[in-house]
This record gives C-alpha cells, structure tokens and sequence, in this order.
C-alpha cells in the first residue's frame, strides 16, 4: 500500500497583501490566517506588504486563505489571478502619489480654518467659514479612515483607523450641531463652541504621518527587492545516481 500520496503536502508560498496600515492590522491578518485549518505558520511583513504562508497543500487552498483575510477586513492577493508582486508595488506607488495630494490638499485647507477658529473664533460668520473649509479634509480626504473604522467593527475588531474616524467625526458632528442650532446652548446660558479646526488638524496630521510612513515603507521595499535581485535564479542539485544537474531555484 502506497501511503506516500496520503500525507500532507507541507507548501510556503509569499502573498501580497493589501489594506494593512499598522502593527494592529499586521496582528489581524496574522491571526486570521493562522485561524485557516492546515495553516502550519505564517509571518506577516508590514514593510513589503505580504504574508508568508507556510500550509498543507491538501488541507488549505488559496482561496481558503483569501478568504480567511477578507474576513478580517483586508485582502490577500492570489498569484494565479494575474497580479504578480510588481503590480502590487505598483499599486503601492499610486497610493502614495494619492496620500501625497490628499496632504498637501488638507494643509492648504487647514491653514486659514485655523486662523478663522483661532482669530475670528467670535466672529458670526466663523463656524459657517470653518464648516465649509473642514468639510473637504475629514469627509473628502480623511473618508479612508471612517472607511475602514467601519469594516473593523463589521468584524468587531478595532485598530488605529477606528481611534482617528471617532475622534474627528464624533468633533465634527458635534461642530455640525453647535453651527446649526446654536440656540440650544444660548438659551442655556452657555457659548456653543465649535471644534472644526481641531477635527481637520487631526486628519492632517495623521495623513503626514501616514505619507511619511508610506515613503518609508516604499524605500525600505525598493532595498529589499534589490537584494532579492542578487540571488541567483539556479542551482545546482545532485540527483539520486550522482550527477548534478541545473534548475530553477523556485
């Protein structure tokens, strides 16, 4: 009796994987795929955005583990579907090229919010001016983080993006309310103040953070892949009778 073909067939295959932005989405996706039944290992790197699946072959597929990690909330990119490590890096570089222009586009907005809430806090047209200025940076250019905040708690799961969406939409909304129905304080006797710029201000500064953190990550993978270059595509292997012969190193 042949029991060779009955045991497990022990692969390790590197998937791209896209949507990760910290070490709190490294630890989901890790999770979930060591969750996926025949799942021996797995190392997830933030740096180059993939996921090093080491699984039985007859136990798990592809799209097993695929759909393990858009479970969590993210997505894991199968080879066989026609995009390969490169159009993922690709992908990458578009981002940054977008975060780079959502940047510059909230600091230019974010300028003269702060001066009108900061100088011309009591001025009565203030709160309509700086309602209209942070309208654009939290819902236009900060709506990934509300995105995102919003598949994290369909899976009931929280992570960097789910602290930024609370803060600046919770200041927003509340800056919303006090700029439409002021009276609701005045009749109390308080001032209704207004949190535009702050809200605004926070989305800017976690889109720099996340630009630098971005351009980081793409020199640190432009090393990697020039080292990975220096490994030879062949190699020796000797065969049962003693000769050697070339192939491929995958």
């Amino acid at each position: 009796m042949n029991t060779m073909a009955t045991e497990p067939t022990l692969l390790k295959r590197s998937y791209p994987v896209t949507g990760m932005t910290c070490a709190s989405c490294v630890a989901h996706v890790e999770k979930a795929i060591r969750a996926t039944e025949g799942v021996e290992d797995v190392a997830v790197n933030l740096a180059t955005n993939t996921a090093q699946v080491t699984y039985h072959g007859n136990h798990v597929s592809d799209a097993q583990l695929k759909a393990a990690v858009q479970a969590s909330g993210y997505d894991l990119v199968i080879p066989e579907e026609g995009m390969t490590a490169d159009d993922v890096q690709e992908q990458e570089a578009e981002r940054l090229r977008s975060l780079k222009l959502k940047l510059f586009a909230s600091i230019a907005l974010s300028i003269p919010l702060m001066i009108a809430g900061m100088v011309y806090m009591n001025a009565p047209w203030s709160p309509w001016v700086q309602w209209i200025l942070a309208t654009p940076v939290v819902l236009v250019f900060g709506r990934q983080f509300f995105i995102n905040a919003w598949k994290q708690a369909k899976h009931r799961s929280a992570n960097m993006d789910t602290l930024v969406a609370l803060s600046t939409g919770v200041a927003y909304v509340f800056s919303v309310f006090n700029t439409v129905y002021p009276a609701f304080w005045t009749d109390r006797g308080l001032e209704p103040h207004v949190y535009f710029e702050a809200a605004a201000v926070v989305i800017t500064f976690i889109l720099l953070g996340k630009f630098l953190e971005e351009r980081a990550k793409a020199g640190t993978s432009s090393a990697i892949k020039k080292l990975m270059g220096l490994r030879p595509n062949t190699v020796l292997r000797e065969t049962k009778n003693g000769q050697t012969e070339q192939v491929a190193i995958d």
